[in-house]
Parts: C-alpha cells; sequence; structure tokens
C-alpha cells in the first residue's frame, strides 16, 4: 500500500438543506434508492461508494449521486500519473492524487467543486441528454451557461464542469465536476506538469481555462447546487423519491465490495500499476559528459533504460523495476563515481514523491 497522506474534513451539510431522508442518515443503506447525497468528503469512499451502486443498482432505473472530497486530484483510468500531477507540488502541500475507474481526464477536488454522477440504462445513455440535466441546474442558479462538444459546462467561454463516462454491460453513467468555489491557484499549481519529452499511449488531459460559478451569481453554493441538481433529475426522469443521505462512518463502509474498492484505489498495483505504456527521454550536462536517458515503461516498471554519454550497465540494472520507485539495493550492481551521480538524477526524474 501506498503511503498517501489524506486528511479527512469532517463535513455538516446546511441547516437549510431541502432535502432529507424521513428519519435522516441511515446505517442500513442498500442500492435501491434513486438520489443519493454523500456526506464523506473521502475520495477513496465516494469512488468506491459510487462504483458500488453502478454494479449493484436495478440497471433499468435512473440514479444521482452527489459528493464532495478533500483535496486531491484524481486522474482518469487509461492516464499517467507522472505525465498529469505535479507530483512535487502536491507532496508538498500533503494533497493525495487517485485514479478513478472511468476514463476522462484529470480534474482537481476541493470542497469548492461538487461532484455529480447519473447512471442510466446503457439503452438510453446519451451524454448530451445528461448534460442538459445539470445544465439547467446551473441557469435555475442565474448562471448563463452552455454546453461545449465535449459536453462540458461553460460560462464565457471559461469550464465549470468537466465529465467523464464509463459503459458496462446494460448501465451507463456520466460524472463530472463542478467548479463552485475552488481554489483555482492550488487547480492550477497541481495540474501544471513540463515533461514535453513524456510520450504516453494513454489519454491525455485537454488543457481549457477554467472559473467558479460562485464569480456568476450571488445564488451560487454547494447545497444551493446540490439542490438543484436533484430538481433537475427528478423532473428528467420522472423520480420523486427523496434523497438517500450516506457516509462513510454507515454500515456501507463495512460493505466488502467498498472496503475492497477503498482498499484498491491507493495500492501500488492500481495507482501506478495500471498506467500505459510510456517513453520519456531526458538530458543532462555533467562536467565530465552530456547524458541522455531513455526510459521506456509499462504498467509502472521499466522496460529498458538506454544512457549515451554514460559506458555503463546501469541502464541494463533498471530493467524489471518499479518506475519511480527504484531503491539501490535492488539493482544489483555496484553503483559508484559517476553512475552513482547519473542514478540519483535519473531517481530524481522519475521521483513519484511518496
Amino acid at each position: 500500500m501506498i503511503s498517501f497522506s489524506f486528511r479527512h474534513v469532517v463535513r455538516v451539510f446546511s441547516a437549510r438543506r431541502l432535502y432529507t431522508t424521513a428519519s435522516g442518515a441511515s446505517s442500513v443503506i442498500t442500492p435501491t434508492h434513486s438520489i443519493y447525497l454523500s456526506t464523506s468528503t473521502n475520495p477513496y469512499f465516494n469512488l468506491s461508494f459510487e462504483d458500488w451502486l453502478f454494479r449493484h443498482a436495478p440497471q433499468k432505473e435512473p440514479l444521482l449521486l452527489l459528493y464532495r472530497d478533500a483535496p486531491c486530484v484524481v486522474i482518469g483510468r487509461n492516464q499517467n500519473p507522472w505525465k498529469e500531477v505535479n507530483l512535487r507540488a502536491a507532496r508538498a502541500q500533503g494533497i493525495p492524487w487517485v485514479r478513478r475507474r472511468s476514463g476522462g481526464g484529470t480534474v482537481y477536488h476541493d470542497l469548492g467543486n461538487t461532484n455529480f454522477s447519473i447512471h442510466v440504462p446503457r439503452t438510453t445513455f446519451d451524454r448530451s441528454a445528461t448534460a442538459q440535466v445539470v445544465l439547467r441546474a446551473v441557469r435555475a442558479l442565474g448562471v448563463d451557461a452552455d454546453v461545449n462538444e465535449r459536453n462540458d459546462i461553460c460560462v464565457g467561454g471559461e469550464k465549470a464542469s468537466g465529465s467523464a463516462y464509463k459503459i458496462v454491460s446494460g448501465r451507463a453513467y456520466h460524472h463530472g465536476t463542478m467548479l463552485i468555489t475552488t481554489r483555482l491557484d492550488t487547480l492550477g499549481d497541481l495540474l501544471r506538469v513540463d515533461k514535453d519529452t513524456m510520450f504516453t499511449k494513454g489519454v491525455a488531459s485537454v488543457r481549457s481555462p477554467v472559473c467558479n460559478l460562485a464569480r456568476f451569481s450571488e445564488k451560487v453554493s454547494h447545497d444551493a447546487f446540490v439542490n438543484a441538481v436533484v430538481d433537475s433529475f427528478k423532473a428528467e426522469y420522472g423520480v420523486h423519491d427523496k434523497p438517500c443521505i450516506v457516509n462513510d462512518a454507515d454500515d456501507l463502509a463495512r460493505i466488502g465490495y467498498i472496503q475492497r474498492g477503498m482498499a484498491e484505489l491507493p495500492s501500488w498495483d492500481w495507482a501506478f500499476g495500471q498506467t500505459p505504456e510510456f517513453e520519456y527521454t531526458i538530458k543532462k550536462s555533467f562536467v565530465w559528459a552530456d547524458v541522455t536517458a531513455h526510459i521506456h515503461a509499462r504498467h509502472g516498471v521499466i522496460l529498458s533504460c538506454t544512457l549515451q554519454g554514460l559506458d555503463s550497465e546501469l541502464g541494463k540494472a533498471l530493467e524489471g523495476k518499479r518506475y519511480g520507485f527504484v531503491e539501490d539495493e535492488e539493482l544489483g550492481v555496484d553503483v559508484s563515481g559517476r553512475e552513482e551521480v547519473v542514478l540519483a538524477w535519473l531517481k530524481e526524474e522519475m521521483s513519484s514523491y511518496e
């Protein structure tokens, strides 16, 4: 298990909340409700709960989940964390990153961002239709927003919401972020990565200017957005149920499927081991030579490392080692002098900062 620094943030819903269950949060939760509001801010729980609903809810019924996370970076299922996340900045700020189970690009979550997840039968799944559900909610708050060709919610050409999708068997979902009062400076710091010579076979994020909804209307808040999305979802799908309030303190967190999901997300095998194949070329001038390293890796493991400018077996010794987690003692060769200097440089360039 990778040692991530995750800060649990206790959140209390506003006393003005319009939607509650008949008896408040219940310790016995089933996947048969139409609307779920999670009060947990643990991304490992929320993503695992979402996946549990996706796999276990009735396939023919629409479903809505809304939640917020403590600060974290969430990358797509087929993305490269070394390419997408400023790992040094994330470590400095104590902010973890998580690989989700859907595709799409990298996003930043904090308590100023609200996440929505709309699940429908695969036979009726329409990205445009689900985007319109969210768009109507935003417009109901007095924001003149629209939907772009990628089904992202935009205001004045700036993106306030990014979307991703997943389709499995007879079920599909459209989930996304909604920036309300997010720390955009932190978002920029964590998603700004300068690795132009790293080429990956995975999905690259599409960088776009972003904005917070609260900038355009005083009506906008987390609770107001939640209520508006619930109203829009009910109107679109003819749902009359009250939302089911859930938390990671409920019996939900003891459901085996959710427990396994929460354990898998921060594991090396999932977080790094699912990284698509990539190649990275780097250069550095030393007093004795210019060295070029070409690293080829797949699933987080170095397949090859060729070194130009250094006559050494170091590159060969790196084969089969975990990218970003190389330990000197596992190399099986004596590393000293120039090799030691080059190895220190390579480890710094590959560092996962964990």
